[in-house]
């Protein structure tokens, strides 16, 4: 109960910070878990692959690593019908230093997941699309139902069951792809996308309703069905413990810079793949170029601290009708050796 009013009191700071909206209360059956904050509450025994909690006594677990360290608390929680336990320890560890010591960068995307500067594409998962179908039709079943029967209930597991596949064959594959690329690589950039704007609906309202609001929908889905935001927590997080560094950069104009002279227009790209500067006559892969563009601005950032858009920006082509005085812009470069 002590805990649960911690919980209570930092949802109402995060509410009056303007850090989240206003609390709500639990449901049953949703979002499940208690936690016992004191060591002395609780033992552990691995060797037996079981835990003594107050209440509940020794119950059985399947140990899915080993524990290190000092444990601090434990917190029970339930999901997908299962219930889990997670364990805070407390351990003192060296400082990680890099084993590899190159420097890359991403481009995400709905057709390819992810594509690194270096030309090596990620392919998507979609493991919401592939279940879509079978999902609805036991949903369909579920709606069928008399509500809280045991019919219901029954039919409830398994649109439960297919949830709980989905987000695991999404979360192993994310899990495989940032380990991946956090063992080969020091240091990555990454587009600093605002995946909560990006997946706004465009319903609109009644006096100012959306426009092309069916594949805004789809759009909206295939995003969140690719979990971007999860990918770049786990890829910063998986950086940090191995010495490496996770470099957000701006998004902008990434896809419409030429790598080789740095000519900026919307022209450079009339096709989704495919990208030809006017310029410069340069021809490359569209989602390559994205990821070298992102490199370019990580290694800016990494030196000078700046935004990462100074050479789109100075050399970004205007309309010929817009007339706007000369400003100064700060370029930095970096030389390899």
């Amino acid at each position: 109960m002590q805990q649960s009013l911690k919980d209570a009191d930092r949802a109402y700071k995060n509410f009056f910070e303007k850090r989240a909206g206003f609390p709500q209360p639990k449901r049953k059956g949703k979002g499940d878990s208690f936690r016992y904050p004191d060591s002395k509450q609780f033992e552990i025994d691995q060797a037996n692959s079981r835990i003594k909690l107050p209440k509940l006594g020794w119950v059985r677990y399947r140990n899915s690593r080993d524990i290190s360290g000092t444990a601090k608390n434990i917190t029970v929680s339930q999901s997908g019908g299962k219930w889990f336990a997670s364990i805070q320890t407390e351990r003192s560890v060296l400082q990680p230093v890099p084993t590899a010591t190159s420097a890359i960068g991403i481009d995400m995307g709905i057709v390819r997941f992810a594509t690194l500067s270096d030309g090596t594409p990620v392919e998507p998962l979609n493991s919401f699309k592939k279940h879509e179908r079978r999902l609805a039709k036991y949903q369909r079943r579920m709606c069928r139902k008399v509500k809280f029967s045991k019919n219901w209930h029954k039919a409830k597991r398994k649109v439960q069951k297919i949830h709980t596949r989905i987000a695991n064959a999404r979360k192993d594959f994310l899990h495989k792809a940032t380990t991946e690329i956090s063992k080969n690589h020091a240091m990555v950039a990454i587009e600093d996308l605002q995946v909560r704007n990006m997946s706004k609906s465009a319903q609109g309202t009644t006096e100012a309703p959306g426009k092309n609001v069916a594949a805004k929908s789809g759009l909206n889905k295939a995003i969140l069905d690719q979990g971007w935001f999860e990918f770049r927590r786990q890829l910063e997080y998986k950086l940090n413990w191995r010495g490496g560094i996770l470099i957000p950069v701006p998004a902008h104009y990434t896809s419409q810079t030429c790598p080789a002279c740095g000519h900026v227009s919307a022209d450079n790209r009339k096709t989704q793949a495919k990208f030809v500067c006017v310029d410069c006559g340069h021809e490359e892969n569209a989602d390559v170029v994205g990821a070298k563009n992102i490199l370019a601005r990580g290694y800016r950032v990494a030196a000078c601290g700046e935004d990462g858009s100074g050479l789109a920006r100075k050399r970004m082509t205007k309309p010929a009708s817009a007339k706007q005085e000369p400003t100064e812009v700060t370029r930095c470069e970096v030389t390899h050796v």
